[in-house]
């Protein structure tokens, strides 16, 4: 018999030796209490180990995991009601059951009255398709001004090693944000990095470029970004952010667009472009994101309001999904076109992100404004690109859902959910089979699964990449010591009107320094 649980007393000891005979046997027609909740998810066949704790009285607990592929049955057990498997033997488990399932029962034991409760056993399906072997983040203290300690990190899914590729401390505790990889491409990707070594550092094959994107034509620089999937090209908001706080504890922090547009930076030529509108109005634009194909650009665009900014006047503020069609071999944008009028339903949309098949977009839709990982109402929808059907997913809670991704293979969705306290968002994963078939949300598995309930850090944008990291942090730090290279803005003729006469905050927003989830 295999052992995969390993770490607190073993099988031996609890039921060889000393086994209970003619023990009271307590059959409890539900299934019992875990935490993480992975009872009844599909996993990929590649995930690392998925522990969890027993939350129901025991002196210790008997687990069986039974895998129906050869109807052959593991048993292991807990003195603490904490389970880990080992690495290897859940390997060969999750192989052998790929594209079945496998089945957990529970039992806890007293032996006190020598007795024991039997619960009803649980399932967890493993799906065929795999997912991309890591993901990146950024881990820093939830809040709003809380960037002085921040790194970006990758985290292997098949197993559980976590390295940071930045680092903040020896950058002089700048914030680091906006991580963004072309085409999942751990090779090819570039971060923000604002304060005293402030500039976008584009990492190509193992080399790091500094670049100055804000300049006396773009005064308010570039966040929110998106690559072109040729790679060449990437589009970023430039904006002007402000915050405001409200006695309201469902809405106590509320973020908005002042001003934001959308530029295209040219790779090859070192160029940047406001993205012109044809009309004479003025937009707020934001959140852009690409299809696969490369010939549209999706964002979010509301009318830009003209009285002065406040409470009442913020919740009037609505943004619409649009697109634009583009030519790669020009760099040129046609007419905009509404996708989804949120604006018609009194919401407002953020993070459009389209499966690699581009059949589908996933959006976060939420009350009003632009970035809602304040808003506790903020749910995930999918639009089918094909026909317009859109419906809310079942994979929401009654707190904020935000920021999500698609895996390469499009099967994989990622968000950033704060479903657990409220506070933190954790990522959560989700098997995509159709839009009537999304399996049921997990959250990234760790070695100790008790970790979610003494973590005081958030995750902060989750990226899946299709491999390892090469660059270190200490390679940023040397190329924040390089002269920067800065950008030619060719067509500063076509900022928005009023854009030039914006003058540059001494203080800028705790939100500008980065502190987006």
């Amino acid at each position: 018999m295999r052992v995969l649980f390993l770490s607190v007393i073993s099988f031996f000891v609890l039921f060889g030796c000393n086994s209970l005979r003619n023990n009271d046997v307590q059959v409890i027609d539900r299934i019992p209490d875990i935490d993480p909740d992975y009872s009844g998810v599909t996993i990929p066949p590649n995930i690392a180990p998925m522990n969890f704790v027993i939350q129901e009285e025991g002196q210790s607990f008997k687990i069986d995991v039974t895998s129906p592929a050869d109807n052959s049955q593991v048993s292991f057990s807990s003195a603490n009601g904490i389970v880990r498997f080992s690495k290897r033997s859940w390997r060969k488990l999750l192989e052998k059951n790929r594209g079945g399932e496998i089945n957990i029962q529970i039992s806890s034991i007293e032996r006190n009255n020598n007795s024991e409760k039997k619960f009803r056993p649980f399932s967890v399906s493993v799906a065929e398709e795999e997912i991309d072997p890591y993901l990146s983040y950024r881990l820093m203290y939830p809040g709003y001004i809380a960037w002085y300690t921040m790194k970006i990190v990758q985290r292997s899914l098949e197993t559980f090693r976590e390295e940071a590729f930045v680092e903040n401390q020896i950058l002089d505790n700048n914030c680091i944000n906006c991580h963004s990889f072309n085409q999942y491409d751990p090779d090819k990707f570039f971060i923000h990095i604002r304060g005293s070594k402030g500039d976008t550092y584009f990492v190509d094959n193992g080399q790091i470029s500094r670049i100055t994107l804000k300049t006396e034509d773009m005064p308010l620089g570039a966040t929110y970004p998106s690559w072109h999937p040729g790679g060449r090209y990437v589009v970023f908001t430039s904006s002007k952010v402000l915050l405001s706080f409200d006695a309201n504890p469902h809405k106590n922090i509320r973020c908005y667009d002042l001003l934001a547009t959308l530029i295209l930076y040219d790779t090859k030529e070192n160029e940047v472009f406001y993205i012109k509108e044809s009309d004479s109005l003025s937009y707020y634009q934001t959140f852009p994101g690409w299809s696969p194909d490369g010939r549209y650009l999706y964002f979010c665009m509301a009318a830009k309001i003209d009285e002065a900014i406040d409470v009442e006047s913020i919740e009037t503020i609505h943004y619409d999904l649009v697109r634009k069609s583009f030519d790669s071999e020009s760099g040129s944008f046609g007419e905009t076109e509404i996708v989804f009028d949120a604006g018609g339903m009194d919401k407002s949309v953020s993070f459009p992100r389209i499966s690699p098949d581009g059949n589908y977009l996933v959006f976060t839709l939420h009350d009003y404004g632009t970035f809602p990982i304040w808003y506790k109402e903020a749910d995930l929808y999918l639009l089918d690109l094909r026909d317009g059907n859109y419906m809310k997913m079942n994979i929401n809670s009654d707190d904020t859902e935000s920021y999500h991704g698609w895996s390469s293979n499009g099967k994989w969705l990622v968000f950033s959910s704060k479903r657990r306290d409220g506070l933190s968002a954790f990522p959560y994963f989700a098997y995509f089979e159709s839009p009537d078939k999304v399996g049921k949300p997990f959250v990234l598995p760790q070695r100790d699964p008790t970790i979610y309930d003494r973590m005081p850090l958030t995750y902060n944008i989750p990226e899946f990449i299709k491999g390892r990291i090469r660059i270190k942090p200490r390679d940023f730090e040397k190329a924040s010591n390089e002269q920067p290279i800065i950008v030619t803005t060719v067509n500063p003729e076509d900022a928005p009107p009023g854009w030039m006469e914006i003058t540059k905050e001494e203080n800028p927003s705790e939100v500008e320094h980065g502190n987006r989830k």
